[in-house]
C-alpha cells in the first residue's frame, strides 16, 4: 500500500493514507492504525456509508469487513451494490459472526488485511470490552479497525461504543442518511449518503456543498 511517511521532531515516523477526493476531504490526513467509530439509530444508513467507506479504501489495500449482526447474504449483497461495490471487486473480504479470539488469530499470519470493518458492536458486547479494545491496538498496532454501533439516547450504544468513541480517532454519526464525520486529523464534515432520503430528513440545505456528497 502507498503511503505517506512524516517525521515527526522526535524522529517518530508516520505513515499517512493516500486518500483523495471527497473522502480526503471528510477524513483529512489518517494513519492506517487504531480505531474509528460509525455510530447511529437503525436503519439509517450506516452499513451503506460503512461499505461505502470500505470500497474506497479497498483501493488503497485489502479490507475485511465483519457482517456479525447481518450475517452475508442477499441482502448484504443489494447493499453492496447500494454501495458501489462491483462484483469483481476482490480487495474487500466479506465474513460473517467470527469470535475476536479467532479473529485476533486471523491477524497474527503475516498476509491478513490491515483494515477491519467490524458491524457491529452490539454483537460482540460479551467478548468487546475496553481492554480488548486496547489489546487490538496493542497486539494489532498496525491495523486500522473501524467499529459499527447503534445508538442510544443520542450516545453509541452498547457501553464499549461509548469507549470507542472516546479511543477513536475518528467518529462518525450516521443518521437520515446523512454522515457527520468528526475527529483528528483535519476529519470533519458532511457526507450525503441517499440524496432522497437526506432531503426528506433535513431538507435541501444538506446538499448544497457538492463535494461532500457522493451524488
Amino acid at each position: 500500500m502507498r503511503t505517506l511517511s512524516i517525521r515527526n521532531l522526535y524522529g517518530m515516523t508516520f505513515d499517512f493514507m493516500p486518500l483523495s477526493g471527497t473522502w480526503k476531504d471528510l477524513l483529512g490526513r489518517q494513519t492506517r492504525s487504531g480505531l474509528w467509530l460509525i455510530y447511529g439509530p437503525e436503519k439509517n444508513g450506516k452499513t451503506t456509508f460503512s461499505l461505502m467507506l470500505a470500497n474506497h479504501l479497498s483501493a488503497l489495500e485489502t479490507v475485511l469487513y465483519v457482517s456479525a449482526e447481518e450475517g452475508v447474504g442477499d441482502t448484504l449483497a443489494d447493499t453492496c451494490h447500494k454501495a458501489g461495490i462491483s462484483d469483481d471487486n476482490k480487495s474487500i473480504r466479506l465474513l460473517e459472526y467470527t469470535s475476536i479470539e479467532d479473529l485476533l488469530e486471523r491477524f497474527k499470519k503475516r498476509k491478513s488485511e490491515r483494515i477491519v470493518f467490524i458491524d457491529n458492536l452490539l454483537v460482540y458486547r460479551k467478548e468487546i470490552t475496553e481492554e480488548t479494545l486496547l489489546r487490538l491496538k496493542q497486539e494489532c498496532a498496525g491495523t486500522l479497525f473501524i467499529f459499527v454501533a447503534h445508538e442510544k439516547d443520542n450516545d453509541p450504544y452498547p457501553g464499549v461504543a461509548e469507549v470507542c468513541r472516546r479511543l477513536a480517532k475518528v467518529v462518525i454519526r450516521v443518521q437520515g442518511m446523512v454522515a457527520e464525520v468528526r475527529g483528528r486529523g483535519g476529519a470533519g464534515g458532511t457526507f450525503v449518503i441517499d440524496e432522497t432520503t437526506a432531503m426528506l430528513n433535513r431538507g435541501s440545505a444538506i446538499i448544497d456543498n457538492p463535494k461532500n456528497s457522493i451524488l
